[in-house]
C-alpha cells in the first residue's frame, strides 16, 4: 500500500466518531470489501441498537415521501444514535403516474442521493454505518449490474462506498459480545420490468457467500456472537437456487437470531412475522404452507449433555415508509433481540421507548430460550433486571416499569418499579433498569403477565409503550395470521407456482375433454329435462359442459387456445428500461438474451410471472369456458321450452307441466331469457377484466396488441362474442 493511500486511511479512521470507530483488532478479513468491524465505544456496554428503514419508494409523482423522510428521519436518528442504519430495499419507486410502467427513473435516484446526504448530515452519524440494499423496484428493467441503468450502483450509499458485492457484513463489537449483521441482495441478476419482477432469486454462489459471512467468527472468537441477517424479500417471496437450496436453509444452519426484511408493506397486516424451525419430519403440506406465525414444534426440553441444539430463527418484516412512515429500532441486549416499530405518520417523536428485557412472548421468544431457562444454562444476571432503552429529545425525569397480571380477566397491576439510568454523559444512549424477582413471574402460561414502560420528560410529557406479554420461562404465546397475512407470509409462492399452474391446466383440459369423450364414446347424456327436474350439481355441470361441446367452434377454440398457452409464447415485450431488444414470455418465464454470453437466451422471471399467468387462467379463461357452456345450456333449455309451447313435441307437455307446477319463476326466466341476458353481462365483465389486463401489459412492456400478443389479447373476447351470437336464437 502506498504512502498516500495509507495516510488517507489513517485520517479516515481518526475522524470517525467515538461511538462508531472501526478497528483492525480481531478483524476477520480487512482486505475483504464485504467484511467490516466496528468497535462500539461508550456505554451501556451490554446493549447495541440499530435502525431499520424499508420500502421508501421515493417517486417523482409522490414528492411527500422524500420530503417527510428528509424532515423526520435525520432528527430521529440524531436522537436515537444507532450503531447501524439499515435500509432494506425499494429505495425508489420506478413507476409511472398510472402505476403501469415500471422501469428506472434517474431523477428519483438523484433525489434519493440528495435526501440521504441531508439525512446523514442532520443525524451527525458517520456515513459508513449506513447500509442500503436493492429491492425489486430498484432493479426494474436493469439488464446488467454495473450497466448504464444500474442507478443503485451509482447513487446508493453502498454504491458510493464501494460495497459492490451482493453479501456484506459488519460486526458490532463490545467488550463482551460480538453482533454480526449480514446484508444480502437477492434481486434478479437480469432485472425485468414489473410486474414480473417480484421475488428474490438467490444463486448457489450467493448462498455459499452468505454461509461464509455468517460463519466468519465461528472459530475465531470466544465471545458470544449474535447473528442478524437483513435483506429486502420475505422468505415467502424468495425462490430457491438452481440446486434447490434457499436462504432459509442457510439461516437455519447458523441459527441466526433474526432475518429482518421489508417488501410486503403494512397494508397486508401488522403481524408479518414468522418463526422458522428445523424439523426432521416435514409433511408435504408444510413445504408449501405455514398456517400460523409460530411453526409447530415439540416443547419437550432435552437437557442431556450432547443434545443437539434447536435450529431456528425469526423472520420480521417491518412495513414501509411509502405510506406507513415506519421505522424500526432493533436492540441486542446480552443476546436478547428485541425491537419496536415507530409510526411517523403523525409527525416526529419526542420520546421512544424500547423494552429490551423481558422479551415479547408473541414475536421474540424462541424454543432455545425455553431450553436455556429450563436447563439453567442462561446467564442469570441477564434475568435479574427489567431493562429498556429510552430515547428522548428532552431530559427524562422518571421511568417506571409496570407488570400486569391478566389472570383475573383484566390487567391487574402487580409490580410498579422505578427504573434507574445506567451510564453517564458519554453513553451512546440511555438504558434504564429496575431489579426484580424474576422467579416470581414463572408461569406455564406464556401470556399471563404483561409489561409496560412509562417515561416522563422534563416538560411533564408521558410516553407509554404498548402492553406486551412476556414469559420468563421462554414459552411462546401463539398468534394467528389474518387471511391476508397468511397469503403473503404463510404461502411459499415459489414452490406453489408449478403445482398450481398444472392443477389449473389439468382442470381445464378435464372439463373440456371428458364431456366430449362421453358424447363420442358413451351413451351418457345430460339433458335439459334432467336439469330442470333435478338441479343437482352433477346434472348442472354435466349438462353445461356437454352443451359446450355442441358448439364446436367455441369448444375447439378453447382447446386450441389452451395448447397455445402451453406450447407457444404468450406475448413479446420490452423488459428493460430502454432499448429495442424484446423478450418473449411463456409459462416458464421470460426468454431474454443473456448479458454474460452473447447470443445465448435464457429463462428469467420464474416464478415471478405467477402474477400474470394464474390471474389470466383463473379469472379470465376458466370463467369464459364456463359461461360459454352456460350460454349453450340456456339455449338448449329455451329451445325445449319453446318447442313445448308450440306443440312440436308430443311428450314435452308432460315435461312442461312438471316443470311449471312449483317453478313458475323458472318458466318466466326461461321464456324471457333473463338467464341469457345475465350471462351476457357476465361476458362483458370478463372482457372488461381481460382488456384491463391487456392495457396494463401494453403499458408495462410497450407492446402493440396486434403485433406482439394478438392471440392472447383477442382469442377470449372473440370466443365469447361468438358464443353470444351463436346462442342468441333457437
Amino acid at each position: 500500500m502506498g504512502i498516500l493511500p495509507t495516510l488517507i486511511l489513517v485520517f479516515t479512521f481518526a475522524t470517525v466518531p467515538f461511538s462508531h470507530q472501526t478497528t483492525q483488532e480481531e478483524k476477520p478479513n480487512w482486505e475483504s470489501n464485504s467484511r467490516r468491524v466496528i468497535d462500539v465505544k461508550g456505554g451501556p456496554d451490554s446493549v447495541v441498537w440499530v435502525v431499520q428503514l424499508s420500502d421508501l419508494h421515493f417517486s417523482v409523482h409522490q414528492p411527500d415521501r422524500a420530503f417527510d423522510f428528509k424532515k423526520l428521519v435525520g432528527p430521529a436518528l440524531s436522537m436515537i444514535n444507532p450503531s447501524l442504519v439499515l435500509i432494506t430495499g425499494d429505495l425508489t419507486d420506478g413507476k409511472s403516474k398510472d402505476l403501469l410502467t415500471m422501469k428506472q427513473n434517474e431523477e428519483e435516484w438523484l433525489e434519493y442521493q440528495n435526501v440521504m446526504e441531508d439525512v446523514v448530515k442532520r443525524s451527525r452519524l458517520d456515513k459508513n454505518i449506513f447500509f442500503d440494499l436493492r429491492g425489486n423496484h430498484d432493479n426494474f428493467g436493469v439488464p446488467v449490474v454495473g450497466g448504464s441503468f444500474d442507478f443503485f450502483s451509482k447513487y446508493s450509499i453502498n454504491g458510493q462506498l464501494g460495497r459492490t458485492t451482493n453479501v456484506n457484513s459488519v460486526t458490532l463489537q463490545t467488550a463482551e459480545h460480538k453482533h454480526l449483521f449480514v446484508g444480502v441482495d437477492t434481486t434478479m441478476s437480469i432485472g425485468l420490468r414489473g410486474p414480473t419482477n417480484l421475488l428474490g432469486h438467490p444463486t448457489d454462489e450467493l448462498l455459499a457467500e452468505l454461509d461464509s459471512e455468517l460463519s466468519q467468527w465461528d472459530s475465531q472468537t470466544t465471545k458470544p456472537v449474535t447473528k442478524i441477517s437483513f435483506g429486502h424479500f420475505t422468505l415467502s417471496f424468495s425462490a430457491p437456487s438452481y440446486s434447490a437450496k434457499s436462504l432459509k436453509d442457510v439461516f437455519l444452519n447458523h441459527s441466526v437470531s433474526a432475518y429482518i426484511c421489508g417488501h410486503l408493506h403494512t397494508r397486508f397486516g401488522k403481524n408479518l412475522k414468522r418463526h422458522h424451525q428445523l424439523s426432521n419430519h416435514i409433511s408435504t403440506l408444510q413445504k408449501f404452507f405455514q398456517f400460523n406465525v409460530h411453526q409447530s414444534y415439540d416443547n419437550t426440553v432435552n437437557c442431556s449433555v450432547g443434545a443437539v441444539p434447536v435450529k431456528e430463527f425469526w423472520e420480521w418484516e417491518m412495513g414501509d415508509w411509502r405510506k406507513s412512515r415506519a421505522m424500526r429500532i432493533l436492540a441486542i441486549d446480552r443476546g436478547h433481540v428485541s425491537y419496536v416499530d415507530i409510526d411517523f405518520k403523525s409527525g416526529g417523536k419526542k420520546t421512544i421507548i424500547l423494552p429490551t428485557f423481558p422479551l415479547d412472548s408473541r414475536f421474540m421468544s424462541t424454543s432455545s430460550s425455553l431450553h436455556n431457562y429450563e436447563c439453567q444454562v442462561m446467564v442469570p444476571s441477564s434475568y435479574e433486571t427489567v431493562r429498556a432503552l429510552v430515547f428522548s429529545a428532552s431530559p427524562i425525569v422518571s421511568v417506571v416499569a409496570k407488570v400486569y397480571d391478566s389472570r383475573p380477566g383484566y390487567h391487574n397491576l402487580v409490580l410498579e418499579a422505578e427504573m434507574s439510568k445506567i451510564g453517564d454523559e458519554s453513553s451512546r444512549g440511555d438504558l434504564y433498569v429496575a431489579p426484580w424477582n424474576y422467579r416470581a413471574f414463572e408461569d406455564p402460561s406464556p401470556d399471563r403477565y404483561w409489561l409496560q414502560i412509562e417515561a416522563k420528560d422534563i416538560t411533564g410529557r408521558l410516553t407509554l409503550t404498548d402492553l406486551r406479554p412476556f414469559s420468563i420461562n421462554g414459552l411462546t404465546a401463539k398468534v394467528s395470521w389474518t387471511w391476508t397475512e397468511f397469503k403473503v407470509m404463510g404461502c411459499e409462492w415459489a414452490a406453489l407456482y408449478y403445482p398450481l399452474l398444472w392443477s389449473v391446466l389439468y382442470f381445464m383440459l378435464a372439463i373440456l375433454l371428458i364431456p366430449k369423450a362421453l358424447l363420442l364414446f358413451t351413451k351418457k347424456r345430460f339433458t335439459g329435462k334432467d336439469f330442470v327436474n333435478d338441479w343437482g350439481f352433477k346434472n348442472c355441470v354435466g349438462f353445461v359442459l356437454q352443451e359446450l361441446c355442441k358448439v364446436p367452434i367455441a369448444w375447439f377454440g378453447f382447446v386450441a387456445y389452451l395448447f397455445y398457452l402451453i406450447l407457444l409464447p404468450w406475448f413479446i415485450g420490452k423488459v428493460f428500461t430502454s432499448g429495442d431488444e424484446r423478450g418473449y414470455m411463456t409459462y416458464l418465464g421470460w426468454v431474454v438474451r443473456s448479458s454474460s454470453e452473447k447470443g445465448k437466451h435464457e429463462y428469467v422471471g420464474s416464478p415471478d410471472i405467477i402474477v400474470l399467468v394464474l390471474p389470466h387462467l383463473l379469472l379470465v379463461l376458466i370463467p369464459s369456458i364456463l359461461v360459454t357452456g352456460a350460454l349453450a345450456a340456456e339455449q338448449a333449455i329455451y329451445r325445449e321450452h319453446f318447442h313445448s309451447l308450440s306443440g312440436k313435441k308430443e311428450d314435452d307437455n308432460d315435461w312442461e307441466a312438471k316443470s311449471s307446477l312449483s317453478h313458475k319463476s323458472r318458466k318466466s326466466c326461461i321464456g324471457n331469457r333473463w338467464i341469457s341476458k345475465a350471462l351476457m353481462v357476465f361476458c362483458l365483465a370478463i372482457c372488461w377484466k381481460h382488456f384491463k389486463d391487456c392495457r396494463a401489459l401494453v403499458k408495462a412492456y410497450e407492446m402493440n396488441p396486434i403485433l406482439h400478443f394478438p392471440v392472447y389479447c383477442f382469442t377470449v373476447p372473440l370466443l365469447l362474442a361468438f358464443a353470444v351470437y351463436k346462442t342468441r336464437g333457437l
